[in-house]
């Protein structure tokens, strides 16, 4: 923004105060809707699943090499299953691939835990690291899903081509599965593997919609409406492109000020 002229000055402007405004109105205790995402809907199904099979329930949260935002909701995600199934006593396993995220995983399941109030049921072993190799994690988990015969596992974080490779073995087992990227070159393969698939922006959503968290809920809210502040300009820009001055939208986010009488001066005009 170091060339920012003042109609993209109002519009950054604008769009923070959408946002920080209906982030403190929910706060303050507004109630505001999201629509029902199917495959978090179907956490307690693949959850109530496993307690009827006496089965346990594979989390993993993909091959990042860092603890990113990506990562970070995959971790949300597990913690919210894993709260899940301690209540009913079933058993969570889950494989890591960055050593660096063993710790923490450790930390986030084992709160869970605490939080179900079954704190004692938690088991180090539970948590463990495999490999910072593509696929001989791959080959790690599929190994765990034939030994354990996992009645339902949930893929989310960042994957690749060792994507199938783990959703084919639980299709193997008759597990049922959940799985999330934004990885879109791997979105198809899950499709075609998995029970339900969490899609596009729902993969940012998921912790605001899992845990109803005032400050997340406000900030998706926002999101959205900035969203469709931002499509309402593209169709307006468009129509006066079309309709009325080519040049208007071009010169009045240019890298440069405009008088507002030269915006609205007709390129016919110009030439004179």
């Amino acid at each position: 923004m170091n060339h920012a002229t003042w109609p993209a000055l109002i519009l950054l402007l604008t769009m923070s105060i959408v946002i920080v405004v209906t982030v403190v109105s929910a706060q303050q205790g507004k109630q505001y809707f999201i629509r029902r995402i199917p495959g978090l809907s179907a956490i307690d199904e693949a959850v109530g699943r496993a307690v009827e099979m006496g089965r346990g329930i594979l989390l993993s949260t993909g091959l990042s090499d860092g603890i990113d935002i990506i990562t970070l909701q995959a971790l949300a995600i597990c913690a919210n299953v894993a709260s899940s199934a301690a209540r009913y006593g079933t058993r969570v396993q889950m494989p890591v691939y960055n050593s660096a995220m063993l710790p923490i995983a450790e930390d986030t399941i084992s709160n869970a835990y605490n939080q179900a109030g079954r704190g004692d049921a938690y088991s180090p072993d539970d948590v463990r690291y495999l490999s910072n190799q593509q696929f001989a994690y791959a080959a790690g988990v599929a190994g765990m899903i034939q030994r354990e015969k996992f009645a339902a596992t949930f893929l989310f974080g960042t994957f690749f081509a060792e994507s199938l490779i783990m959703a084919e073995n639980a299709n193997m087992v008759g597990a049922i599965q959940v799985a999330g990227t934004p990885s879109t070159t791997q979105v198809p393969f899950f499709i075609a593997a998995c029970d339900y698939v969490i899609i596009g922006d729902e993969y940012y959503a998921a912790t605001a919609y899992l845990t109803r968290q005032p400050t997340l809920m406000g900030s998706i809210v926002a999101q959205d409406r900035v969203k469709i502040g931002i499509l309402a300009m593209v169709v307006i820009g468009a129509l006066c492109t079309t309709f009325v001055n080519p040049n208007l939208f071009k010169k009045l986010l240019a890298d440069q000020s405009y008088p507002i009488g030269e915006l609205l001066q007709n390129p016919k005009e110009e030439g004179k």
